[in-house]
């Protein structure tokens, strides 16, 4: 009974840090988690893991997915207070974190903890198809993107992470948005699901992409359209990996790899503000690393999670809330 008080007060406590209001009649407690659109993987992780903390916490408790932000808004999300969970990148919670980047650079995020980290590979990506390489002779991402015939590129939204590594990408590789626009080159940015009809309709040339495994644009794309996966070039790779950002090859997966792609892994992290009670940061990490099974049924992307390393610091990029911290230790995994 004292555990389950302990748990209750923790609630409203990390309610009214999230910002979120009781219903004076029901007294409700409400609940945020940050994640993305629906259709993503993150908006279903997001769902479950709402789910799951439903089932396992007090019956006066409404957990609410945020089916906006993404990589680069949920580490504000938390840091304001706007969202009680959220799923972010490794990468971008270290920047967000270190206030690091132009992106956050005077909107750091110093308040930022991890509860789970290796949720599951995120790898940035890129694809050209192959009427454009027919067409140029380009076959290689420094040659899509430095000829004199560069390919007209298309991504996601601002947002998105995959804006931010594209311009880490072009800056590594001597060129800007603006100069490949200048030599004829263009780029798209649109919304996930109108990425393969561009690419059908010959209107785009080189695929930007933040892949996972059953990634839903991508296994759309690949199996309507003719396209190569292109490994990043190894000074690319060189350039680009840091705290939260691994060179690993992504497996083959998908039509249009003729093997493993060069590509570097931005990894997948679940972050809370430091002020979250103790005793609720606990029991979250503990739904999210003895319930994986549940996670793994709703998207086989959280299959490769390792609990026993969740609160490794290669896989959260932040350090750990203490409430988390104490579910590790207590496992003997940390």
């Amino acid at each position: 009974m004292l555990r389950l008080r302990r748990i209750q007060a923790a609630l409203l406590a990390a309610a009214l840090l999230a910002g979120a209001a009781c219903t004076p009649a029901g007294k409700r407690e409400y609940l945020s988690v940050a994640a993305m659109p629906p259709g993503t993987s993150w908006y279903v992780f997001g769902a479950t893991l709402s789910k799951l903390l439903e089932e396992s916490l007090p019956g006066n408790l409404t957990v609410e997915v945020i089916a906006r932000g993404g990589g680069i808004g949920n580490p504000i999300l938390v840091e304001r207070r706007q969202a009680s969970v959220a799923i972010s990148q490794a990468a971008t919670a270290v920047w967000a974190y270190n206030g690091t980047g132009a992106v956050y650079r005077g909107r750091e995020c110093p308040n930022i903890r991890a509860l789970a980290g290796g949720l599951n590979s995120v790898w940035m990506t890129a694809l050209l198809t192959e009427d454009y390489i027919a067409r140029t002779g380009n076959d290689t991402l420094e040659k899509a993107l430095t000829s004199r015939r560069p390919a007209r590129v298309v991504m996601k939204p601002a947002g998105s992470v995959v804006p931010v590594v594209a311009d880490m990408l072009f800056e590594s590789l001597g060129v800007s948005r603006r100069d490949i626009i200048a030599r004829g080159g263009d780029i798209i940015q649109v919304a996930s699901n109108q990425i393969p009809t561009l690419l059908r309709d010959g209107r785009a040339d080189l695929y930007i992409e933040s892949s996972i495994r059953g990634h839903p644009t991508v296994t759309e794309v690949t199996t309507t359209v003719r396209m190569r996966f292109i490994d990043f070039p190894d000074a690319v790779l060189d350039q680009l990996k840091g705290p939260g950002v691994k060179a690993t090859p992504m497996p083959q997966w998908f039509k249009g790899q003729p093997g493993p792609t060069k590509a570097v892994d931005m990894g997948t992290v679940l972050i809370v503000h430091k002020d979250m009670p103790d005793d609720l940061a606990y029991l979250i990490t503990r739904i999210v690393c003895e319930q994986k099974d549940e996670m793994v049924s709703a998207h086989k992307a959280w299959a490769d999670f390792d609990p026993a390393l969740g609160g490794a610091l290669d896989n959260t990029g932040i350090p750990l809330h203490p409430g988390a911290a104490r579910f590790y230790r207590e496992k003997g995994w940390l």
